[in-house]
């Protein structure tokens, strides 16, 4: 098989694919055996259709059509891996010239546009400045944590008096709709002011005593009447308020493993620092990416984010939205630079993703989502997904070594150490995944524009 390549744009090429006849032919072979599988002809079982009964039936155009139609897709795929090209969309084939359709003799002729990923001359990110913020912990965000503490050590009493925010009512509801009842719940227990029951419940029910009953209307969330408006009356049963324990000595006991308040207040500020930390870093890790996007243009093919754009505002309904259109447009764009851009350091870097930090990426994933970590991978293995999830991991494997090698300081010219957030699997004895297909997630496998 003979291929060219004609550059288009940094993004788009042509390829130019010539098969000869005795590459053609396991396509052919397979046509017939395909045909056979699916004529009936009287005196012969389905599968055991002889090849002349099948031209001299079907005809030999159909069998030469079915052929390359059968053979396009690895056709395409063996030009691609020869020209180590990296596609990053669904192709466009044409047909250009047939071989003969009276004995497959001569040359089928395939013109095949594709976009790919742009070459990049990657920039020298070896002592990339960059800045972020100092950590500094302070008296208030330590008394902020400690309260956050006292509070799941408190409990609840009973209190003769008007709600009011942070109060918990014991609620019975009832929602009727012209009249009729449609829902109800009686003893349930709700926090006022946060906002998670219903529309406007909040408001009706501030100041109000144990035994007062109120009526106001509201949106249902659920059942058969979602979404329409209802009136709803609430019922106090009771008000409680969170009594929260002393903030001494003995709350340190109880609370931790510490003897004093002074010791349990050390340890705070120790995790608000560790948050902080953590969150340093992760604005190193934008700003690292930032800094390096801006030494390089990194073109993107535009139907590929003409594509994002469109499934984005379709699934959202609103196509016609020009100015979200404008927002998403944008962001696709960051994040197919950002994912392109990546790729390359993951090459040039030879990144390889293990299958436990593929394991615990999934994991992390699925938490995120809600869902069971083996329910999630079954949602992904049925999209096909999963090579998409080993190019995130790659990218992230690449970035943290890009950060690895920036000069990270904060704003008061003090050395920011991010060794432990930056540590990659380099151990050449475990078992990696392969990342050379999977780094792309856009690359299609469709083929569009096909003529006859």
């Amino acid at each position: 098989m003979k291929t060219t390549v004609e550059k288009l744009s940094p993004t788009r090429v042509k390829l130019a694919i010539s098969v000869t006849p005795e590459e053609l032919k396991p396509s052919i072979d397979h046509a017939y055996t395909h045909i056979a599988d699916q004529v009936n002809i009287p005196g012969f079982r389905k599968g055991k259709v002889p090849p002349p009964l099948i031209d001299q039936r079907v005809g030999k155009e159909a069998v030469l059509e079915h052929a390359v139609n059968d053979g396009l897709d690895s056709f395409y795929r063996a030009a691609i891996e020869e020209q180590e090209l990296r596609p990053l969309g669904r192709p466009e084939a044409d047909i250009v010239e047939w071989p003969s359709k009276k004995d497959f003799s001569g040359d089928l002729e395939l013109a095949i546009e594709v976009d790919v990923r742009p070459d990049l001359d990657l920039p020298d990110y070896v002592g990339l400045p960059v800045t972020v913020d100092p950590i500094d912990v302070t008296d208030e965000e330590v008394d902020a944590e400690l309260e956050r503490l006292r509070t799941r050590f408190g409990t609840l009493v009973t209190v003769e008096r008007p709600i009011k925010t942070g109060d918990f009512a014991q609620l019975d509801l009832i929602a009727t709709i012209d009249d009729a009842e449609v829902d109800n719940a009686t003893g349930i227990s709700y926090e006022v002011g946060s906002g998670e029951l219903l529309e406007g419940l909040d408001g009706v029910i501030d100041s109000l005593t144990a035994g007062e009953t109120t009526s106001f209307e509201a949106p249902l969330l659920g059942g058969d009447f979602a979404g329409k408006d209802a009136l709803i009356t609430v019922t106090i049963n009771s008000v409680k308020e969170r009594e929260l324990p002393e903030a001494d000595d003995d709350f340190a006991q109880i609370s931790s493993e510490f003897d004093t308040i002074d010791e349990l207040k050390a340890d705070l500020k120790v995790q608000v620092g560790k948050q902080k930390e953590f969150g340093q870093v992760s604005d190193a890790r934008q700003k690292t990416l930032d800094a390096l996007l801006a030494l390089v243009d990194v073109p993107v093919p535009p139907k590929l984010i003409e594509d994002e754009v469109h499934r984005h505002l379709e699934n959202e309904s609103r196509l016609e939205d020009d100015v979200h259109r404008a927002e998403v447009t944008e962001s696709s764009t960051n994040t197919f630079k950002t994912q392109i851009l990546l790729d390359i350091v993951a090459e040039k870097e030879g990144v390889k993703v293990s299958q436990d930090e593929l394991s615990q990426y999934l994991i992390q994933s699925a938490a995120q989502y809600g869902m069971e970590p083996q329910e999630f991978v079954q949602v992904l293995d049925q999209n096909g997904q999963i090579p998409a999830m080993v190019g995130e991991v790659a990218r992230n494997k690449a970035l943290a070594i890009v950060l690895d090698k920036a000069v990270v300081t904060d704003t008061n010219g003090k050395a920011v150490d991010v060794s432990e957030f930056t540590t990659v699997t380099r151990d050449a004895d475990a078992p990696f995944v392969d990342v050379v297909d999977s780094a792309d997630e856009h690359e299609g496998h469709d083929h569009e524009g096909h003529s006859h």
